[in-house]
């Protein structure tokens, strides 16, 4: 069969499977401001219960497919390892980035993931960098500094290394196990339940040896079960699914859109204010975006 006949049907799933993974971005939009409603809720403790959510949603729907589904559980070591550490790796050294260093600067290091999943992709077989792909994540890279910065100077300072170290491997930590998922397409996204169960195991872990209980107000079990659902439950199985079968090169340009979309909803939930540095970022981050996905919009 000739790649003419194969390329349409090729086409459109990966162009669906690149709006399933699209769909992460947009919940972590609601990232910012369903932790502002959970404050008070120390980060362990808050990222525990929203993976134990995540993970205990999951089971539900496996459980209601039958006990076939259950066995998608059992994957081997390897990928485990991959995705455990990518889940809670990424938030553990995100944490520290933030304990060690100004936020501005800690978080400015850490959204290089999306640039570098773009570069790290082309080490994938099948892929290609190609220079529309560098540009549109560069200007995404661009609209995200003005927005985490909100235009002023950033003040390096080697004082706070260790952040600003923690917040390169989160980078690359998040960067490398949204390729690598490539390279195990074949695991079903179901497994991401099991995921979700053992990170929120870790945090358990690393709250109860770090941090004291506090047990959450009306409120913030609403935030939490919010994030549980959402940023941090649907979220990384729409991401899982995007990764493995989707355009990833278009994925990670399209992640620069996840800090806009998140000040956007800060701005109408009214924690926030509108500004032309906003609108700038907007500018940057939905054109590099277009740009990025050039070659995949054209095909449709």
């Amino acid at each position: 069969m000739t790649d003419a006949i194969l390329s349409p049907v090729s086409d459109g799933k990966t162009l669906r499977a690149t709006i399933i993974g699209g769909i992460a971005i947009l919940l972590w939009a609601s990232l910012a401001l369903f932790t502002t409603w959970a404050q008070g809720i120390p980060t362990f403790q808050l990222l525990s219960l929203s993976f134990a959510i995540a993970a205990l949603s999951g089971f539900i729907v496996l459980t209601c497919k039958g006990k076939k589904s259950l066995g998608k559980l059992k994957q081997p070591p390897l990928v485990w390892l991959l995705s455990v550490g990518g889940l809670f790796g990424y938030h553990l050294l995100y944490f520290i980035a933030l304990s060690n260093a100004p936020a501005v600067e800690a978080s400015l290091i850490a959204y290089l993931w999306p640039l570098l999943i773009v570069f790290f992709s082309a080490l994938l077989p099948g892929e290609r960098l190609c220079w529309f792909h560098i540009a549109g994540t560069l200007m995404g890279l661009g609209g995200a500094v003005l927005i985490v910065t909100k235009g002023q100077s950033l003040a390096w300072e080697a004082e706070h290394y260790i952040g600003y170290l923690a917040a390169v491997a989160c980078a690359l930590t998040w960067s490398g196990y949204s390729v690598l998922n490539r390279r195990f397409s074949s695991v079903p996204t179901e497994a991401v339940t099991g995921f979700c169960a053992a990170t929120a195991l870790l945090g358990l872990v690393f709250h109860l040896t770090t941090e004291n209980w506090v047990i959450p107000d009306g409120v913030q079990w609403l935030a939490i079960l919010a994030l549980g659902l959402g940023p941090v439950g649907l979220a990384f199985f729409v991401w899982d699914y995007g990764t493995k079968h989707g355009d990833i090169q278009v994925l990670g340009a399209l992640s620069y859109g996840a800090p806009l979309l998140s000040t956007l909803v800060l701005v109408l939930a009214g924690k926030a204010e509108p500004s032309w540095i906003l609108a700038g970022a907007c500018l940057l981050i939905v054109g590099g975006a277009l740009l990025a996905s050039i070659k995949l919009l054209r095909k449709h």
